[in-house]
């Protein structure tokens, strides 16, 4: 019985023709390259988006807060939650302050 690739009963472009084989797993690899190849392409781009914005967020940090190091930025987060709180809480106290006076005001008067 003869062997399918046996060359004498291979036929070019027939199932058992390996240059066939060989050509399409070729075209399939082109393909794929391209794609990378666009992939490639399109990442380097993404990234150079990416670093020209962190280049005018850092600008922007350095001009409104004196500092763009991530570090610093933080401490200075903190310090004016700090800051915050502290008037939230004078605020507090000075609204209690007057709620507290108008009472007093208000008895006083109920008093006369």
């Amino acid at each position: 019985m003869p062997h399918p690739n046996d060359p004498a009963n291979v036929r070019p472009g027939g199932p058992a023709d390996p240059d066939a084989e060989l050509e399409r797993e070729l075209a399939a690899l082109r393909a794929e390259y391209e794609t990378l190849k666009d992939e490639k392409v399109r990442t380097e781009q993404n990234l150079a988006n990416i670093r020209q914005q962190l280049g005018e967020l850092e600008t922007r940090a350095t001009a409104d807060y004196g500092t763009a190091e991530v570090g610093r930025l933080t401490a200075l987060l903190e310090e004016k939650r700090r800051e915050n709180a502290r008037l939230v809480e004078e605020y507090r106290a000075h609204i209690l302050s007057i709620q507290k006076g108008l009472a007093d005001l208000d008895r006083q008067d109920q008093g006369q």
